[in-house]
């Protein structure tokens, strides 16, 4: 399909989307009957797939993650930790109790946890131990990208990686798939199952500080980044590791850090920044997203971060877009959210905007660090209480097993 057409028909969708949620919602009277026939419908639905089912292969597996797992424990796989300056797991650490007692789903490592010798085989035992210690296999994660966003050195007798930038110069894309071939290879062998890669933001704004200015984006053409994210993906699938595109609904036009405030780009974004998302998720290799702390007015009127924005996550990631898979947050200690809206409303925010793993990479002063414990205190408090469903936090629950147990060969 033509890109204007392409366009067009993803711009009529959301401003479509869009009228209808800013319209006052029908009293409660007026729907009784359609809200009787549609909960009949689902009765009626839910037993067809019952029905079809009946072999066991997907109610079965469903029950059963019912029936072995707790409240507690599903809570613990939505959420995923930085470790600090860790570069071993010591026989007394903390960490150790909070992966045991199912605290945390997942840990991202970055450079900082690499062990300046023996760097290899290190990562690869720390990798080792912390899976040893879960009952559910971890996600263990990293932001390896290329380019300035490159962990796996070469000075650690890792590899080279060059930048989005570079490939999509290049435009080559056997070279693309090379280089996350080794890439992907790598992190196999020293443990990592997923990638915060590939970066489809668009390159609009030359001079935005955090993607065009340190060459994270393919490019400003939507086609060529969708090209190019796509075989990075199918790289990573050859050697079983997913991968997460980011950053949802698009970082590329905005003129300042999310790292360092509220990134307010409602001016400058245009629709054409959906595309890469829609091309990627449609082609049906799209394992996770990964929102951005980006405040878009015109696609939510409350002017919340994407993050924390049930109407960009929910409404258009999920319902325009069609993506089913597992949401991940950016970082939450990011001073976009951190510095305005609060540890707890953040995570409640975000949740109940959609996002299945709130990510807190303790990237931070030793004071504004959190553990894994604080954060499943948290949003347990807040099932408790009513605020969060036990619901939604199964919904969670269930996209996170089903990406965990995706295997590609």
């Amino acid at each position: 399909m033509h890109l204007f057409y392409k366009l067009t028909l993803l711009t009529f969708s959301i401003s479509f989307l869009l009228s209808c949620h800013s319209k006052q919602p029908v009293k409660s009277n007026e729907v009784t009957a359609d809200k009787k026939q549609e909960k009949e419908t689902v009765k009626k639905e839910q037993k067809e797939v019952s029905h079809r089912l009946e072999d066991g292969t997907v109610i079965k597996k469903t029950n059963q993650r019912k029936i072995n797992f707790t409240l507690e424990e599903k809570i613990g796989q939505m959420i995923m930790m930085g470790i600090n300056e860790r570069k071993l797991i010591e026989e007394k650490d903390e960490l150790r109790q909070e992966i045991i007692r199912g605290k945390t789903g997942g840990i991202i490592y970055f450079e900082k946890n690499i062990s300046p010798t023996y760097s290899k085989d290190m990562l690869k035992k720390m990798s080792m131990d912390l899976q040893a210690l879960a009952k559910v296999p971890l996600f263990i994660s990293i932001d390896e990208e290329g380019g300035k966003v490159h962990r796996l050195k070469e000075k650690y007798g890792m590899i080279k990686m060059p930048s989005a930038e570079y490939l999509g110069k290049l435009n080559d894309l056997d070279s693309t798939i090379y280089y996350n071939k080794q890439l992907a290879s790598l992190m196999s062998e020293v443990g990592i199952n997923l990638n915060f890669a590939p970066d489809v933001d668009l390159a609009l704004n030359v001079n935005n500080p955090v993607i065009a200015k340190v060459g994270r984006s393919y490019g400003a053409d939507p086609d060529l980044v969708s090209r190019h994210a796509i075989a990075c993906i199918k790289a990573h699938h050859e050697y079983n590791v997913k991968t997460v595109i980011k950053h949802f609904p698009g970082h590329g036009s905005s003129a300042t850090d999310s790292h360092y405030g509220i990134t307010d780009i409602t001016k400058q974004w245009q629709f054409i920044e959906l595309l890469p998302y829609k091309e990627v998720i449609q082609s049906g290799f799209c394992d996770a997203v990964m929102t951005a702390h980006i405040v878009n007015c015109r696609l939510d009127t409350t002017c919340l971060p994407a993050t924390l924005s049930k109407v960009v996550m929910t409404d258009i990631l999920r319902g325009v877009m069609g993506f089913n898979g597992v949401i991940f947050s950016d970082d939450m200690q990011m001073h976009a959210i951190s510095k305005n809206y609060g540890l707890e409303n953040a995570i409640k925010l975000s949740i109940l905007a959609g996002v299945d793993v709130v990510v807190f990479g303790n990237n931070v002063n030793q004071s504004y660090r959190t553990t894994s414990a604080e954060v499943h205190a948290i949003i347990l408090k807040l099932v408790k209480s009513g605020e969060i469903s036990e619901e939604r936090i199964n919904e969670s629950f269930q996209r996170i097993m089903e990406l965990k147990e995706k295997k590609f060969k």
